[in-house]
């Protein structure tokens, strides 16, 4: 019989480093809570066309990495590659910018590309993300990038930079289109990078062959034809960041890899990882709403993925063994048989009461059962046999000091409420 195993590329976690991802992924979700942001929960799959207008034709997404078939409808379905057009059809679809702007949501979960799997680039992989739709702001755009900055401090990070351009806004781009068109047509390219070109010339920016990073060396830099408007938001982006003391680096050659882009436009990127170094990204989306069949109004938000994230931290050594085990209060031991069912229902009641905690199963003698105490991370642990249920009292033991200290039975809720 064949054996069964994950597909190839899939980033699958389970116990102990479940534990790692679970803690960088709460982190992460942690600090778009405490600015504001909420849930939008989004389906995992799309109408194809939806990526194919919101995230753009010219980009080695929609050309090449989506899985999209044919469902039984006949319709054609993509699983989603990234979150923003999701969360831009959910806008529209219900009316949520009619609600106080900006709206600002997070989200999270698996998206998917069919990419050559390497380390830390997966074909199904997770990400944060958070968008805040609305208005055209630079306190905005200094929040999005503070929220991940914020998180990424927290989690204990400190070997990484962030990158910062503008892709500017219509004028701009106008303005720069036309004279970057003329820098390419002078260049001998293949038919499909000339194809890329037509669609989008900034994409060859974002070529990582060395032949057309090597043709575009002196290409013209969007920054040089940014129109005053855009000049003024992205200084006063910089003026708020170096307020924050968030340090960065300007990066005019910086495209990302989705078309949407406009304005500010920001990557962290990790010194630990080598090649797949980007951790997390985004930037402004002036029009994306309108090209949607939406109002035009003006967003900006980011994609963090937790994948990499997890591999800095452990490339910086962040985790400790403390993040490793459950956050247990209490662990329980029946002495014999005949108390098990007492315990039993004593760790029912207790989780009742809010209390984490856990019990030793099976038949294990006592040394095998304080070892399952010991593995559990569990603060503390007792042992009840037939005297403890006689008393009342139980010997409750912190497993770090080794001291203990009588408790009444009853009591143990209030015990560990208050600890």
């Amino acid at each position: 019989m064949k054996e069964l195993q994950a597909p190839k590329g899939v980033s699958e976690y389970f116990p102990p480093r479940s534990q790692y991802f679970e803690f960088v992924r709460e982190t992460l979700i942690e600090s778009a809570k405490i600015s504001g942001y909420q849930l939008m929960e989004l389906p995992v799959f799309e109408d194809t066309e939806l990526f194919r207008r919101g995230v753009g034709e010219s980009t080695d997404v929609v050309s090449k990495e989506m899985y999209t078939f044919e469902d039984r409808g006949g319709r054609s379905i993509t699983l989603r590659p990234e979150g923003t057009a999701g969360v831009m059809r959910s806008v529209i679809e219900h009316n949520l910018d009619k609600l106080t702007l900006p709206l600002k949501v997070w989200y999270s979960g698996a998206y998917f590309r069919a990419e050559r799997p390497q380390a830390g680039r997966y074909r199904q992989f997770y990400q944060v993300g958070i968008e805040a739709i609305g208005l055209n702001d630079p306190e905005i755009d200094f929040e999005v990038i503070a929220v991940a900055d914020r998180a990424f401090k927290k989690l204990g990070l400190k070997s990484y930079r962030l990158d910062i351009t503008s892709l500017g806004d219509a004028e701009s781009r106008a303005s720069h289109r036309s004279d970057l068109v003329a820098y390419i047509s002078k260049l001998n390219l293949d038919e499909a990078t000339v194809k890329k070109a037509e669609l989008n010339p900034l994409r060859l920016f974002d070529d990582k062959r060395a032949q057309i990073q090597e043709a575009m060396a002196k290409a013209p830099l969007l920054l040089d034809y940014l129109s005053q408007e855009s000049k003024e938001n992205f200084q006063r982006v910089q003026e708020l960041l170096q307020e924050a003391k968030i340090d960065f680096t300007i990066n005019p050659r910086m495209v990302r890899g989705l078309d949407y882009y406009t304005g500010t436009t920001f990557e962290f990127v990790s010194e630990k990882l080598g090649a797949q170094s980007g951790i997390g990204g985004g930037g402004r989306y002036d029009g994306l709403m309108a090209e949607l069949g939406g109002s035009d109004l003006s967003g900006i938000g980011f994609g963090l993925g937790v994948d990499r994230i997890l591999l800095a931290c452990e490339a910086e050594g962040i985790f400790d063994s403390s993040i490793n085990k459950p956050k247990l209060d209490l662990f329980l031991i029946a002495l014999s048989a005949q108390e098990k069912g007492f315990v039993s229902k004593l760790v029912n009641e207790l989780r009742n009461s809010g209390i984490s905690c856990d019990m030793a199963y099976g038949d294990r003698a006592l040394k095998g059962a304080m070892k399952s105490a010991d593995k559990s991370g569990a603060k503390f642990s007792a042992v009840i046999g037939s005297n403890e249920i006689k008393s009342g009292l139980v010997a409750v033991k912190d497993m770090d000091s080794g001291e203990s200290k009588e408790v009444r039975i009853t009591a143990l809720s209030n015990e560990f409420k208050t600890n």
